[in-house]
């Protein structure tokens, strides 16, 4: 993406995202799920960060909140209320760490730290609130607002759960006569229920989530409607001088219980980032047993010293950052719509993404269902979308955000033929098929061909499995395969870590293959791996003469004639036909070139001495070998030059029998052709 482009971009996220935040924060009637919201801001972020020229000052990067309501009475914060900015992998917590060290300049040394590094807190989808006391008593409660004036919420706080009146001296630190301490006002899962269900009892518009709730609760002129709605609420910083220096943000905690405050009792602070890794992962984990939702971790650096050294940029302290569980939601761009064809003809659009993590698996496709869902949507190739997840699952796309659209987006034509055999396209209800009642199982079979033991050779990747990535759409066609990532597969049923791990690693080291092995793959019609060997070794792609080796292969190939190929010995008519039709197939280019594209290699052998031991020497396998497979005995034979046939003619020089073998031994007998047992032929290719 170029800079224009990125200033572009960056212009329409703003303005979706301001918008969006004002009916958050200022009304509490979100048109989006947080997990949308936070995406396209993580998105806008990431931009600014790298494109630091293009940062302005009302971007929402550096804007907290939204501006109170008129209603309300305002109040100034004496210290600005900051927000948090997110990461929601463990790399963006990384990238925040080296940012904050190169903004103090130094590395910081956790393991020589006397005191934990981090403090990790629970994120709880609540409201902001900062209160003031005086003498020990409350006498004042607003609203984050935006940063700097809130809204005057003093009589509704009083009604709060957790929030004390009066402060004692319970420890050894004393209670200064003026204090701000900033918390967090919630309400439960289980009152977040009961009260949704009463509103649709009454038929009234029901509450997005717990924060919006609470966030409306607050926020009412009359506190008896916040009373009855049983709000609670967690205090977790001091903002004002105590007359004593504080050391560590985990003191404050400390420090804020001896006086009666409320302290969520599951913060913790932890040495390394490892340890915020595990933090999070437990809570993500176990969020489930918690009374009030979290959407994850706030991560503070503990040393108020070095912390302050850290100040703050936009709407947030460089020293804390809001660690996130991964989204069920996410945002994304459409790279591509490819049309792929299942194992029963059906036509299915499948959206190529920019990579993105939704469910804490980072996937690049996403179902659109059919062509009719595609228009309903409104879906272009190039469009900014909401991809979701629920359950083992492929994603699906589910929102179009039209306003981010630059003009440069593309509209996929519903097909009228078939992408793999070019058979017209039938309506059957919502789906499109293939009206070749036989294509969906050609198709099959034509990929089963493809990672078999004599061509790719890709184990782990069998018949059932290849049949589900068609039937989930994360395959088209044999070039697919090596596309496929991790959290393409883990999400789907019966997939777990290991099996996707061990799927895409066997892909990943398939991607080099011998000739002979890449030309019986193509499933070239009479073609098997003896006419395929016996092309590797007469039409040869020298190592070094082609910077690109399948590129290579498709101008040799192209530049054969029929009597080129026929001039092959066992190579006849028909064969020759067949391979000459192949290769000026401009379908069979495109594959060959995705390929490619996709990362597979053709590899060369040197050439040895060795290599040539069984030069000129031609071999039939029969009956049942114990040493070895017979694919290891072909592989054998051509590694040291010699040819292997299907068939015994004169030309053989030498019938391999193991146990039992059939017809061919006795054949060999009849044209005196040499047969040797498993030991002797050992002993050859030894």
């Amino acid at each position: 993406m170029d800079k224009l482009s990125v200033e572009e971009r960056i212009l329409k996220l703003r303005k979706l995202i301001n918008y969006h935040r004002t009916l958050y924060h200022t009304f509490d009637a979100p048109e989006i799920s947080d997990s949308e919201f936070d995406s396209l801001k993580n998105e806008l972020e990431e931009l600014e960060y790298k494109f630091p020229d293009l940062v302005a000052s009302d971007s929402p990067t550096q804007i907290i909140g939204s501006k109170p309501l008129n209603k309300f009475e305002k109040v100034s914060h004496e210290v600005p209320m900051l927000s948090f900015n997110d990461a929601f992998s463990e790399e963006e917590m990384k990238e925040w760490l080296q940012r904050f060290e190169k903004y103090i300049g130094e590395e910081l040394k956790f393991k020589k730290e006397k005191i934990p590094f981090f403090y990790c807190e629970l994120k709880i989808d609540g409201l902001a609130i900062e209160f003031i006391y005086k003498k020990g008593n409350l006498v004042q409660a607003s609203t984050r607002g935006d940063g700097f004036i809130g809204e005057n919420v003093t009589e509704n706080i009083k009604t709060v759960n957790g929030v004390p009146h009066k402060i004692f001296q319970l420890g050894k630190w004393k209670i200064p006569d003026y204090l701000i301490v900033r918390g967090e006002v919630f309400i439960s899962k289980k009152e977040f229920e009961k009260i949704n269900k009463n509103q649709k009892k009454l038929k009234l518009m029901t509450y997005a989530n717990p924060r919006n709730l609470a966030a409306g609760s607050m926020r009412q002129l009359d506190s008896k409607i916040t009373t009855k709605r049983k709000l609670e609420s967690f205090q977790y910083d001091i903002v004002s001088d105590i007359g004593v220096p504080i050391r560590t943000h985990e003191e404050k905690h400390k420090i804020l219980a001896s006086w009666g405050f409320t302290i969520n009792p599951h913060n913790r602070s932890v040495k390394t980032l490892e340890e915020v890794f595990d933090f999070r992962e437990y809570w993500s984990k176990n969020r489930g047993r918690l009374i009030y939702e979290i959407d994850g971790i706030v991560v503070i650096v503990n040393s108020n010293e070095i912390f302050e050294r850290g100040s703050f940029v936009g709407k947030a302290s460089r020293g804390a950052i809001a660690y996130k569980f991964s989204p069920r939601e996410a945002t994304t761009i459409i790279l591509d719509i490819q049309v792929q064809v299942g194992r029963t003809g059906a036509l299915t659009p499948v959206a190529v993404l920019k990579p993105v993590e939704v469910g804490g698996i980072t996937i690049s496709h996403a179902l659109l269902h059919n062509f009719d869902e595609i228009e309903r949507l409104g879906v272009k190739i190039g469009d900014t979308v909401v991809v979701s997840r629920a359950g083992d699952v492929i994603p699906q796309v589910i929102k179009v955000f039209k306003e981010l659209r630059t003009g440069k987006e593309r509209v996929l034509k519903t097909p009228g033929i078939c992408p793999v055999d070019g058979s017209k396209v039938m309506r059957d209800g919502v789906i499109l098929r293939c009206a070749n009642p036989k294509c969906g199982a050609r198709h099959k079979e034509t990929l089963y061909h493809f990672v078999s033991r004599a061509a790719f050779d890709i184990r782990g990747l069998g018949s059932k499995i290849i049949d589900r990535f068609l039937d989930e759409g994360l395959i088209g066609d044999a070039a697919d395969i090596f596309t496929l990532n991790k959290g393409d597969i883990k999400i789907l049923e019966r997939f777990g870590e290991k099996s996707a791990e061990n799927i895409v690693k066997e892909v990943s080291v398939k991607k080099k293959i011998k000739l002979s092995r890449f030309l019986y793959s193509l499933g070239i019609l009479h073609v098997g791996e003896e006419t395929a060997a016996l092309l590797a070794k007469n039409i040869p792609l020298p190592a070094g003469k082609f910077q690109s080796p399948i590129k290579g292969l498709i101008k040799k190939y192209q530049n054969l004639s029929l009597e080129d190929l026929q001039k092959i010995q066992d190579i006849g008519p028909k064969v020759g036909q067949s391979i000459f039709d192949w290769f000026h197939d401009s379908k069979n280019i495109r594959f060959l070139e995705k390929l490619e594209k996709n990362g597979v290699r053709i590899v060369f052998e040197k050439e040895s001495v060795r290599a040539n031991k069984l030069a000129d020497k031609s071999f039939v396998l029969t009956g049942t070998l114990f040493s070895m497979s017979r694919d290891e005995a072909k592989e054998k034979i051509r590694s040291l030059g010699g040819d292997v046939s299907e068939n015994v003619s004169k030309k053989t020089t030498y019938v391999v029998a193991g146990e039992n073998p059939g017809s061919k031994y006795e054949k060999a007998k009849k044209l005196n052709v040499s047969v040797i047992n498993e030991k002797e032929f050992k002993k050859l290719i030894s």
